[in-house]
């Protein structure tokens, strides 16, 4: 007479081939993420792109440049950094100017979220984005302006610096800026 404590053994080795084809397939868990090294900083990512923060402008209103609510943050309106750079696509300026412009308003919107938040790794995603383009009314290329300012954002951030974004003709800007920015950002 075979005991308990022998035919269970025996009846699990017998039936573990069974019992391996029959059961459910296990989903493989995800790859933890890559943990962010210092060289893959946004920061450090500007730099190899040969991009460099400007120091952060005074508002030239009564306004603050940034406000946090719960984990978003809202950008103010961001021209260039230090202010300056007039024009209007169209009439005194082409798109690949434009571009280089929005580019540096970029530049200038990381300034303040940097002086925000301490550190662009603070940074989950770039949430929305609005960009005001001085043109004349027949200008119509203001995607092509704005994506200058969009590059800066996925060379800082990848992925999460792609955004919802509204590039929008405005027949003048504070200052006579070619471009203004806001923007709400996701932060931790």
């Amino acid at each position: 007479m075979i005991s308990t404590r022998t035919l269970i053994p025996l009846l699990l080795l017998i039936a573990a081939p069974a019992l391996a084809q029959s059961a459910p397939p296990t989903p493989a868990k995800p790859a933890p993420a890559a943990a962010v090294t210092p060289a893959q900083t946004p920061e450090q990512r500007l730099a190899a792109a040969g991009l460099t923060l400007p120091p952060p402008n005074a508002p030239i209103g009564l306004y603050v440049p940034a406000a946090r609510v719960g984990n978003l943050l809202f950008l103010a309106g961001h021209g260039e950094c230090p202010a300056g750079g007039a024009g209007k696509l169209g009439a005194t300026m082409d798109v690949a100017e434009g571009k280089a412009h929005a580019a540096r308003v970029g530049l200038c919107l990381l300034a303040s979220l940097k002086a925000e938040l301490g550190q662009l790794s603070r940074v989950k995603r770039i949430v929305k984005v609005m960009g005001l383009v001085n043109a004349t009314p027949e200008f119509t290329q203001h995607p092509e302006v704005m994506n200058g300012f969009s590059e800066v954002m996925v060379t800082a951030f990848g992925e999460a610096g792609k955004a919802p974004r509204v590039a929008a003709g405005a027949g003048s800007l504070p200052r006579g800026w070619p471009v203004e920015v806001d923007a709400i950002v996701e932060v931790e």
